[in-house]
């Protein structure tokens, strides 16, 4: 097993087990936590200890180009990444959610409407909870976000349902070109079987989807199975619920809730339950978290924003406002010129972390804070009544924090 964080310890902790011999192999030295009865070998690339190997387990965040993992697919061993290992030990059906953006949002609304429908769901993935961690549950269906690094280990991976959300250029830093990325996030539809479902964006323009699935669209064209007509939701031409009934705000949501409902409905829940469930589902912590209004201005935390194509949406929705921006962290590979129209509609940008430089001069514009507490400050300083501070960073968080989450956190902890 290589990679020693959440995914890496469930992993382990499932397999061990189940009587198997385990290593677990890291290139630093974290706090081991529990891996059941496995064996724990820290600052090592685990290159030696492939002698003994006869699969090798990948954490998401670990790349292919790391020294064991090139060495064990040089020498032939399997490679399998902790979602494959976890859907092969489970036996419960599947939805996969994948996509640039919205997958965490995507996937909390697939298993409220579920759980509103009365229906037990387990979400886990990306999202939380590593899906060999649910390997001594007996939970009938499991909503997983899965993101390119854990689809891109994936060999069998057969969800009865995927949903592909939308494409745009991410995480060029671990697949080197776009077209890579594509290619690890459609492996959620590769063997997806005739009487499975795949959710797509119409006009998504991808030449080959792969898998037998039965595709359903979404979108604002009527061309599409779900879609918007007249500011309300459509599925087969009979409207389902209004816009302005759903509980998470934004353009970008509306996508999502589309999504999610198109899913729900093929699978045969109810209309009524669907929309019940798109009426009372409230959002995720870290994506447009409304964190508080203070003196009159409100501060809201979308700290799982770590591109820019997320922080271009979030920006969309408080179109009309005056907003101060909190940008910045690991870059990422990203182009940050792309930002550059957006943020001159804004009150006031802080730049923190490891690409503020890179960031101000690809806007031509930004005010150098260095710390997310320092931006804080100055926001709330600049900031009057009726306008937004956002934390919607377009980076990655490893420069200054543990993860997304942390950095959250951090973001509302200040502001109270």
């Amino acid at each position: 097993m290589v990679g020693l964080a959440r995914s890496g310890r469930a992993a382990a902790r499932a397999l061990s087990s189940l009587g198997r011999d385990v290593t677990v192999v890291d290139s630093g030295t974290p706090v081991p936590g529990d891996v059941g009865d496995a064996r724990i070998v820290l600052n090592s690339d685990g290159v030696s200890e492939l002698e003994h190997a006869r699969w090798v387990v990948k954490s998401p965040g670990v790349p292919r180009q790391a020294p064991v993992i090139a060495k064990a697919l040089e020498e032939g061993l399997p490679v399998l990444g902790e979602l494959e290992v976890g859907w092969r030990l489970l036996g419960a059906e599947f939805i996969a959610v994948t996509g640039t953006n919205g997958k965490t949002t995507t996937t909390e609304l697939l298993g409220h409407i579920h759980r509103t429908a009365g229906i037990p769901a387990q979400v886990a993935g990306n999202v939380g909870t590593a899906l060999t961690e649910l390997v001594d549950t007996d939970a009938p269906l499991i909503i997983a976000e899965c993101s390119s690094f854990q689809l891109e280990d994936s060999e069998l991976f057969a969800p009865e349902g995927a949903i592909l959300l939308n494409i745009d250029a991410d995480h060029l830093d671990r697949h080197g070109t776009f077209d890579l990325y594509l290619q690890a996030k459609l492996r959620v539809f590769a063997h997806q079987g005739n009487d499975d479902i795949a959710v797509v964006p119409s006009g998504h323009g991808i030449e080959d989807l792969g898998g037998c699935a039965r595709r359903i669209t979404f979108g604002d064209g009527l061309d599409s199975e779900m879609s918007v007509r007249a500011g309300e939701l459509f599925w087969a031409h009979e409207p389902l619920i209004a816009v302005s009934e759903l509980g998470i705000r934004g353009a970008h949501n509306v996508q999502n809730s589309l999504a999610a409902a198109a899913m729900c409905l093929a699978r045969g829940i109810e209309p009524e339950a669907v929309a019940e469930g798109l009426r009372t589902f409230r959002g995720v912590e870290h994506r447009l978290e409304d964190v508080g209004e203070y003196s009159g201005v409100q501060y809201v935390n979308d700290s799982k924003a770590t591109n820019i194509s997320s922080t271009v949406v979030a920006l969309q929705a408080f179109a009309g406002r005056r907003v101060h921006l909190i940008l910045g962290g690991e870059g990422k590979a990203q182009d940050f010129s792309v930002l550059k129209p957006v943020t001159d509609q804004c009150a006031g940008v802080y730049l923190i972390g490891a690409a503020a430089e890179e960031i101000a001069e690809a806007i031509g514009s930004g005010e150098q804070c260095g710390t997310l507490e320092a931006a804080v400050e100055r926001a709330r300083a600049q900031a009057v009544a009726g306008e937004v501070v956002l934390l919607s960073p377009a980076c990655a968080s490893f420069d200054q924090f543990a993860d997304f989450e942390a950095r959250g956190r951090a973001f509302k902890e200040l502001v109270r």
